[in-house]
């Protein structure tokens, strides 16, 4: 079974910037077993969820023709730790994007404030090396977290369409001022 480290796209800019949600509660297992009597989010799986949301924006940045690994942590920071209850944003930002693979900035946020602050290198495999390697099931890519990017997607899709049904049927300014009444 491959876990899932992360619950919802909040925003995904392609080729650029993803921003996702983790929620931890105690149904996950491993909230039990980290430290008994404390339930913390393990800071590798932290880094899981940062990596999964970033691996999904650099795929898609090429289209997913390549397999997406993820090849180094050159540097990773933790300013707290997150407990069952509490809501992880991941923000990751494509910093740089080449035929070998990719950089991401990731920071992990809990309450607003800064929790993990995590540099990202990618490698791109091509699909028959990369399966010849690793085998088909060890990547990012797989259905359950594509659905949440194409959920996200679709929810980004609405919120444009609604935005520009509101601007259509606003009244346009005539000749520079505004048909709204003047305050009395």
């Amino acid at each position: 079974m491959r876990w899932i480290w992360i619950d919802k796209f909040l925003e995904f800019r392609s080729g650029k910037f993803a921003r996702a949600i983790k929620n931890l509660t105690l149904a996950e297992e491993h909230l039990h077993d980290h430290y008994p009597g404390y339930p913390v989010m393990p800071a590798s799986l932290i880094i899981e969820g940062l990596a999964q949301t970033g691996g999904i924006l650099v795929g898609e940045a090429g289209g997913f023709v390549e397999k997406v690994v993820l090849a180094k942590i050159p540097r990773a920071e933790f300013f707290g730790v997150a407990c069952a209850g509490d809501q992880l944003v991941y923000e990751v930002t494509l910093t740089d994007l080449r035929a070998e693979g990719a950089v991401v900035e990731a920071k992990a946020f809990l309450e607003g404030e800064l929790l993990a602050d995590v540099e990202i290198f990618f490698a791109h495999l091509d699909n028959s090396r990369a399966n010849q390697i690793f085998g088909p099931k060890n990547f990012v890519f797989t259905q359950q977290l594509l659905g949440v990017l194409d959920l996200a997607k679709a929810q980004s899709r609405a919120k444009e369409a609604e935005a520009l049904a509101v601007s259509s049927t606003s009244p346009a300014p005539v000749n520079g001022q505004s048909h709204e009444a003047p305050p009395s």
